[in-house]
């Protein structure tokens, strides 16, 4: 099995600090969002040479929606709403399960550096 793409430690760097039951969740999904960024997006490799350290920020980003999501929503709701008199309120959760997953833009920066290829045309009949 390929090592995670960053550890708890820099999870911590980019967000706040762990405690040991976080940081234990932290590693379980930095593995399995390394493994999600391996398996959707081929390139990767191409992309961390051209960008190093690209997968380690995609993937504690990954890491970070997911944990904040399970904070802010620990029923798992995808909506609810509220009423008092005549105020009313509603809202919807936007990762109501805290799954681990790419946005458009992280797959784009995976991708960008396998995407591109040089080449030249010879425009004239000369060598």
């Amino acid at each position: 099995m390929a090592d995670p793409f960053a550890t708890a430690a820099d999870l911590e760097e980019i967000w706040r600090t762990l405690d040991d039951t976080d940081k234990t969740k932290a590693e379980r999904l930095l593995a399995a969002a390394s493994r999600k960024i391996r398996l959707q997006c081929p390139s990767w490799a191409q992309a961390e040479e051209a960008e190093p350290g690209i997968c380690k920020d995609i993937c504690c980003n990954m890491v970070k929606r997911a944990m904040v999501a399970e904070e802010t929503n620990p029923e798992g709701l995808s909506q609810g709403s509220q009423t008092t008199g005549p105020f009313a309120d509603s809202w919807s959760y936007s990762n109501p399960n805290g799954d681990l997953y790419l946005t458009s833009s992280e797959v784009a920066d995976l991708d960008a550096a396998g995407s591109g290829r040089m080449f030249t045309i010879a425009m004239t009949g000369g060598t």
